[in-house]
């Protein structure tokens, strides 16, 4: 046991890195007050990014290792690039400086099982008075040969697919349904009206899924914590980001897809199968639907190669697995994970962007709460959790 002395110096060392605050260290010879374990980091997180001028929030780790960051400009513009590669604290237009111009407000990343990258295009920014015009753009990475790094698809996402307060937030994209595969869009919707989108990469046609089903809509007493303070729903007024489905994920193998509403702390599935068919009555895709129990109130979902989960947890600023059996663990923890958005897996290692969208000024009106600069983070996995 460790001495009573060495115990005050410990929490002297943690109150003056800035990690708990009201907490008081004892004296030696007298025993400290307990305190709450997961107020202390967890020693596997580190800043490898600081940005100031814009937040990130979609990653991907493209098949030659860069590493691919979004920028949207929905909430707040900003004079950077959209979409860019991020390395050794440089950014640089993706794929060249020429599509940042096409683009308005790049959100959610994945990329497919060929390699390819597809961009959810919120279609507005802050400020300007140009109709919204969501879009699904795919886009070659260009690796040195002809013909990649180029725009290869674009997708208008138009009514009655979207609806004027869509929010269409996130992607992945399956290539066993569909002669040229299927993509699962998620529309988060600013006004309660959520659903999921199915899009056809052959021919472009687009369903409207589960729209303001449960599995898809905020919880109505939906309450958190967010910056020691308490938030609840609001459909009229709202005070912290929120809404319907937000992070979706597609298991390693394709089969089934998993999504979690903002506000909600419940996850979902269905199989891709059902969700894919354009024959599916809406009844079908309805019983289709797997509860799959409580997590946490998520903005980013990643599914692992294992068949488990990597669940973003914005209530406790942390970051959850989920196993095939549906057992939780955190892995990590950290205060400056103020809103954990979105994941990639890069080797052994978790990356992800950290948001401050909850203290936007639109839910504090008018006041801007966040503080520069926004970040990216590097977890380093568990062993029993490395993929590589």
């Amino acid at each position: 046991m460790r001495s009573s002395r060495a115990r005050f110096a410990s929490c002297c060392l943690v109150l003056a890195a800035g990690l708990v605050s009201g907490v008081a260290c004892a004296a030696p010879g007298v025993p400290a007050d307990s305190v709450d374990h997961g107020y202390a980091p967890s020693p596997n997180v580190t800043v490898i990014g600081r940005f100031r001028d814009a937040e990130p929030s979609g990653i991907v780790v493209l098949p030659d290792g860069r590493l691919l960051l979004s920028f949207p400009a929905s909430a707040q513009a900003h004079s950077g690039p959209v979409l860019a590669v991020w390395r050794d604290g440089v950014l640089t237009p993706f794929p060249d400086a020429a599509t940042q111009r096409a683009l308005r407000s790049p959100l959610g990343v994945t990329l497919d099982g060929r390699g390819r990258v597809w961009v959810v295009d919120e279609g507005w920014v802050a400020g300007s008075d140009a109709p919204h015009a969501p879009m699904l753009v795919g886009i070659s990475p260009g690796m040195g040969k002809e013909g990649e790094g180029r725009v290869f698809a674009r997708f208008a996402l138009t009514a009655p697919v979207t609806r004027p307060d869509s929010h269409v937030n996130d992607v992945r994209v399956d290539l066993t349904h569909g002669s040229a595969g299927t993509a699962f869009l998620s529309d988060t919707s600013l006004a309660g009206h959520p659903a999921l989108i199915a899009v056809d990469l052959a021919s472009g046609r687009a369903r409207r899924l589960l729209a303001d089903h449960p599995s898809v809509s905020p919880d109505k007493g939906f309450a958190i914590e967010l910056d020691g303070q308490m938030a609840q729903y609001s459909a009229t007024r709202p005070v912290m980001g929120q809404g319907g489905v937000n992070g979706i994920a597609l298991s390693a193998d394709s089969s089934r897809l998993y999504w979690s509403p903002q506000s909600s702390r419940r996850l979902y599935s269905a199989p891709t199968a059902v969700l894919a068919d354009p024959a599916a009555t809406a009844q079908a895709v309805r019983a289709a639907v797997r509860d799959e129990g409580e997590t946490a109130s998520s903005d980013g979902l990643l599914a692992a190669p294992d068949g488990g989960l990597y669940i973003t947890d914005e209530e406790r600023h942390g970051i959850l697995y989920r196993d095939s059996q549906g057992r939780l663990q955190m892995i990590a923890h950290d205060p400056r994970m103020i809103a954990p958005d979105s994941m990639a897996l890069d080797g052994n290692s978790l990356l992800a962007t950290i948001g401050q969208w909850p203290r936007l000024p639109v839910f504090h009106d008018g006041r801007d709460l966040q503080e520069r600069p926004y970040l990216l983070i590097r977890i380093a996995l568990p062993a029993g959790l490395r993929h590589s």
